[in-house]
């Protein structure tokens, strides 16, 4: 088998092992955690109209939110990769062969897991809390699909480039607030239309927004168009930044992370280790 096949298979196995872990115990609350308090607020923004539109905002607000929990998989990543830098897992990888592939590759898996998870959590439900969605659709489940794929690859690869950079978890959570502030400027709990030029602007640069519109685009009426900039779902457009960020994602991580896996040592991990019990003293 090629090394490329190899990994793939390892990295399979080890995020099927992973994703398993995540719902089991403890850990399915942490999992659940999020989408429930969501859909919590998508119930109490149910009836309220956008500006005299006739267009109810729980309508829009449950699409963006899929899109921003596949967002939201970069900071999985970035936070998983520092946490087991730390704690030696990613230096047993570089010990393997095509361990650091393998590894990167099932990262990917068990968050994209996770990711498909949360959304399935939200879209049940969520489907009869609010009316208009358009679920019966062969067409909107098509443009769901790639509207995903590409958001998975884009957030994911970045949030391991990430995550191979920052040098510490604490230093993880620092840059998950700027990431947070892009999500709020993105259209996902109120229209962008609502906010200034120069904000529409910055938001437009980041997946967020696109994987918003993307979802949007997916499960609303067109009809639902009309509250979005230029009146239209831009499906061009959001495959175009979509896939600029997954091609980007792409190129950069592999790099940075056998870069960072090659500077790994026994005793940079124990290094590490006495950070950290210094932290907790």
């Amino acid at each position: 088998m090629s090394a490329n096949g190899t990994a793939i298979r390892s990295g399979f196995a080890r995020g099927m092992i992973e994703l398993r872990q995540a719902f089991q115990g403890a850990e399915l609350i942490n999992q659940l955690l999020w989408p429930v308090l969501t859909l919590v607020a998508i119930f109490f923004y149910r009836h309220r109209e956008f500006r005299d539109t006739g267009v109810e905002l729980g309508s829009l607000v449950l699409p963006s939110v899929l899109g921003m929990f596949v967002a939201l998989g970069l900071i999985v990543v970035m936070q998983y990769l520092t946490v087991e830098r730390e704690d030696g897992t990613l230096l047993r990888a570089r010990a393997t062969p095509h361990g650091i592939r393998a590894y990167f590759i099932g990262k990917l898996f068990m968050t994209s897991g996770c990711v498909v998870a949360y959304l399935l959590i939200l879209l049940v439900p969520g489907a009869f809390m609010v009316s208009g969605l358009r679920l019966g659709s062969a067409g909107a489940w098509l443009t769901l699909l790639w509207v995903l794929l590409l958001g998975l690859v884009a957030t994911q690869s970045i949030g391991a480039a990430l995550g191979a950079l920052v040098p510490s978890p604490r230093a993880a959570g620092a840059v998950t607030l700027p990431v947070l502030a892009v999500v709020s400027i993105s259209g996902v709990f109120y229209p962008i239309t609502a906010l200034p030029g120069w904000l529409q602007g910055i938001a437009q640069v980041f997946p967020v927004y696109w994987l918003g519109l993307g979802m949007r685009s997916a499960l609303l009426p067109d009809a639902m168009a009309r509250v979005e900039l230029d009146q239209s779902w831009r499906h061009l457009e959001t495959a175009g930044v979509l896939g600029a960020w997954a091609v980007a994602g792409l190129l950069v991580a592999p790099l940075v992370l056998s870069r960072m896996a090659r500077r790994e040592s026994g005793a940079r991990v124990a290094e590490y280790r006495e950070k950290a019990l210094q932290r907790v003293g």
